[in-house]
């Protein structure tokens, strides 16, 4: 799937459309560059789920957890970890195969780590500075 989205107040519409095109996977990895919106997309996600508390990009901490209507949410950022051992340390399994949400970023820092299915989430910016988003079910 194809989305575009020229404003950040389309995120909202575009987040719904992610999560019907995701039925029932609940594994979100991110991709793009530094600057892309991948942060900005998941509070989209996590609005779109329910939570009402303020979603923050989880750079330092690595991982932030929010309440939904019906799911907890997680949110990673691992952009700042040195090796894929800081993920195994932290306990990424817990999460990843919790049946909660996991909006993952910097998923190219765990490549041997990741699920077998996910939902990647592709963001590109394009010349006119929109941002063009691609979903696929891995």
């Amino acid at each position: 799937m194809h989305l575009t989205a020229t404003t950040p107040a389309q995120l909202p519409a575009i987040a719904s459309e992610i999560i019907s095109f995701a039925t029932n996977s609940r594994i979100f990895l991110f991709y793009g560059d530094m600057g892309a919106g991948k942060t900005t997309l998941i509070k989209s996600l996590c609005e779109c789920l329910g939570t009402t508390e303020a979603v923050t990009s989880p750079t330092f901490s690595i991982v932030n957890e929010y309440i939904g209507t019906k799911n907890k949410i997680y949110h990673f950022d691992f952009y700042r970890l040195k090796n894929q051992t800081e993920a195994l340390d932290m306990g990424y399994e817990e999460y990843f195969y919790s049946d909660a949400y996991c909006f993952i970023e910097w998923p190219e820092k765990i490549p041997d780590l990741l699920p077998v299915h996910y939902n990647r989430v592709t963001i590109n910016v394009q010349a006119d500075n929109s941002r063009q988003v691609t979903i696929e079910q891995i």
